[in-house]
């Protein structure tokens, strides 16, 4: 957030039930991009610690072992493992590195912390949105039933 962007609170019992079923529309909106951002991270977050995982397999009598390497998500050439003392690593947007195993362990332990880190803060917004989403039915609501209720009032009020 910006400092030029303020927060103001705002009385929901004020607003007209169009403006109340705007608001909601958004809130559930929000709170939709929030759960595809935590199903990504969660994906992110899986493939990090199978990555760490598959490092635990690799010892000495892997050397010389057939593997297939991933080119794309899709397509894997056939390889041999050659050094098992280091690895490379898909660092991102095409980008590798060489790191031994201590380091390429390091690596996916902080980007599994990272993660984890950033699915607890989204986790924390997705409630307080879901909150702000359950007062909004809850004054839609009262906002109905007080419509039904002036409804016979005005009815009666027009026979006389």
């Amino acid at each position: 957030m910006s400092g030029a962007e303020e927060l103001q609170a705002v009385d929901l019992t004020k607003l007209n039930m169009q403006q109340l079923a705007q608001l909601k529309h958004q809130v559930d909106s929000e709170l939709g991009i929030l759960q595809d951002s935590l199903h990504s991270l969660k994906i992110a977050q899986s493939k990090f610690q199978d990555s760490k995982e598959n490092l635990d397999k690799i010892s000495t009598a892997s050397k010389g072992k057939d593997i297939l390497v991933p080119l794309t998500a899709s397509m894997y050439v056939p390889g041999r493992i050659a050094d098992v003392d280091k690895v490379m690593l898909d660092i991102g947007t095409g980008y590798y590195v060489e790191k031994d195993l201590d380091g390429a362990r390091d690596y996916f332990k902080r980007k599994i912390a990272f993660v984890t880190e950033q699915m607890e803060k989204i986790q924390a917004v997705g409630v307080e949105k879901s909150k702000i989403r359950d007062v909004l039915i809850e004054v839609i609501g009262m906002k109905i039933n007080q419509m039904a209720a002036n409804q016979p009032q005005a009815q009666a009020a027009a026979k006389t």
